[in-house]
């Protein structure tokens, strides 16, 4: 009896032991649920927050791209007035440039004008003291050269005196005894012929015009002769004692020429052509 009342006893304990053990998983059980029941209500409500700011900081965000954007227009702009201005201060340097350049040759321009100024007053002043010995230089020189025209002019109307157009002043001028002639009657070729002791080429006769191109050969020279009028004495020099020939054409024909050639009197004659003959 008392065996089982000890075991009822030991139940009633174990009983009363599992019934504080369950009440007291029963209360750590609603702790914890009161807890997590907390722990929700603070994410739920810091959730809220955090998306109230979020919605907050986007909105913000929202303007701060709006206003950068504002921003970056701006400073587009302020770049372009930036630019602008630069330009405008380079040419505004270049300009000043020129213009100190401008003044530079200004008073460059100035001095090198007085500069030349002085220095032709100089030469000025030199000239006219110059001027005057040359004045009487010149004097001199147109005296003399006046005295060499009359004597020119005198020389030619001797020359022209001593200039047969024809047969018979050819023949007073043979009769003076003062130099040789020789008569020629040539025609226009390709060949030369002999005058005395030269040879002469007709390359030219105009009638109407009555001049002539000849071509002379003297000495292995040849001279050539053109636009040469009748009756105009062609004058050159042969030989080592430079002896003056004149060769004269007093007629003018067709393709054809006649007239003489005249030499001094002491000349030896190395040769006679058929188209030259020396008059007796």
């Amino acid at each position: 009896m008392d065996w089982i009342k000890s075991k009822t006893a030991i139940a009633g304990g174990c009983f009363a032991l599992i019934a504080l053990q369950g009440y007291g998983w029963m209360s750590v059980r609603n702790s914890v649920d009161e807890r997590l029941g907390s722990v929700e209500h603070q994410v739920q409500s810091t959730r809220t927050q955090d998306e109230s700011k979020i919605a907050q900081l986007s909105s913000a965000l929202d303007v701060v791209t709006q206003r950068m954007g504002i921003t970056g227009q701006e400073l587009k702009e302020a770049h372009a007035v930036a630019e602008k201005l630069k330009q405008e201060n380079t040419q505004t340097a270049q300009r000043l440039r020129k213009e100190l350049a401008a003044k530079a040759d200004a008073q460059a321009v100035k001095q090198f004008h007085e500069e030349a100024t002085t220095k032709l007053a100089e030469v000025q002043q030199d000239t006219t003291a110059k001027f005057g010995a040359v004045s009487g230089e010149v004097q001199v020189v147109r005296t003399d050269l006046d005295a060499t025209r009359e004597d020119l002019a005198n020389s030619k109307k001797e020359l022209t005196s001593q200039i047969a157009h024809n047969s018979g002043e050819l023949a007073e001028l043979r009769r003076r005894g003062e130099r040789e002639y020789f008569e020629f009657d040539m025609n226009k070729s390709k060949e030369f012929a002999h005058i005395a002791d030269v040879l002469v080429q007709l390359r030219k006769a105009d009638v109407k015009r009555q001049k002539f191109d000849v071509v002379i050969q003297a000495d292995d020279t040849s001279i050539t002769k053109k636009d040469r009028t009748a009756n105009e004495p062609v004058t050159f020099l042969v030989g080592p004692e430079r002896s003056r020939y004149e060769f004269v054409v007093n007629y003018v024909d067709k393709d054809r020429i006649r007239g003489y050639l005249s030499t001094p009197k002491d000349k030896t004659l190395s040769a006679e052509g058929p188209s030259g003959r020396r008059l007796q």
